[in-house]
């Protein structure tokens, strides 16, 4: 089976190639040749058990780890092994982990305003009218002044994601954005990730959420022990699987199509 097939969507340009990467930690062997494609304008879903690698090559893609082997492109260029590339390379992805990483001592405007403030060179106005039209966009306008202890975990990861946003990037990666949330505000986050979905960014998705995936996906990547077993639209990975680990999977979450 071909790992990369040809899409049956009309895209736009690949914003980032992964060819052959491998990763170690030690004697584990982490992630195993993957080979994936995205392209502008799609939604990427990596779906496949805890532990199968899928975490791993979103801090991969944008530097948080150094590749064993393969390569990653981003925009056609090779990512860079140098710090101060790497900074410039990260200012146009944007990153939303499960655990939110919000600064605790700045309110939710101080939070979305600080990287067009400190690392794009915005003044205090500009970077902070910026906040306040992320967070009204997010369902947060009434939010502004809070601080990340006073907003529920659905609040602060969109918080999050409006930070990450107010850097304007390129490519939006989400490490499992939900897996911390109680059932009541998942439905939230997910709410705005389809939103920008449907506004046309390109985003790259880690999740347990398959109806999620099924729904806003342009294509989905199943992973297992560290490698791509199947990929293809989502009609197809869920509706008719070909490979029996995808299927066993997918039975193993209740998924009945």
């Amino acid at each position: 089976m071909t790992l990369d097939p040809q899409r049956t969507k009309a895209a736009g340009a690949a914003i980032v190639r992964y060819r052959d990467v491998v990763k170690r930690f030690g004697a584990l062997q982490v992630l195993n040749g993957v080979t994936l494609s995205v392209h502008a304008g799609e939604v990427v879903c990596l779906i496949g058990p805890s532990g199968s690698g899928k975490s791993t090559l979103l801090r991969c893609t944008n530097g948080l780890e150094m590749l064993d082997g393969g390569a990653i492109e981003f925009e056609g260029t090779l990512l860079p092994r140098d710090e101060r590339g790497l900074r410039a390379m990260r200012a146009r992805m944007g990153m939303v982990f499960q655990s939110f990483e919000l600064f605790p001592h700045l309110t939710a405007e101080g939070n979305v305003a600080e990287g067009p403030r400190s690392v794009l060179g915005m003044s205090t106005a500009a970077a902070r009218a910026r906040a306040a039209a992320l967070l009204a966009k997010v369902g947060l306008a009434d939010k502004l002044a809070s601080y990340p202890s006073a907003l529920s975990g659905g609040q602060q990861q969109r918080v999050a994601i409006a930070r990450a946003l107010a850097m304007e990037p390129d490519v939006m990666l989400f490490d499992e954005p939900t897996s911390a949330l109680d059932p009541e505000t998942i439905g939230e986050v997910l709410s705005v990730m389809k939103t920008l979905a449907d506004e046309g960014m390109t985003m790259v998705v880690v999740t347990h959420e398959m109806s999620f995936a099924r729904r806003v996906a342009d294509w989905v990547a199943v992973f297992d022990a560290g490698r791509i077993i199947e990929q293809g639209p989502p009609r197809q990975i869920f509706d008719a699987p070909e490979v029996e680990r995808t299927r066993d999977f997918l039975s193993h979450l209740g998924w009945s199509g």
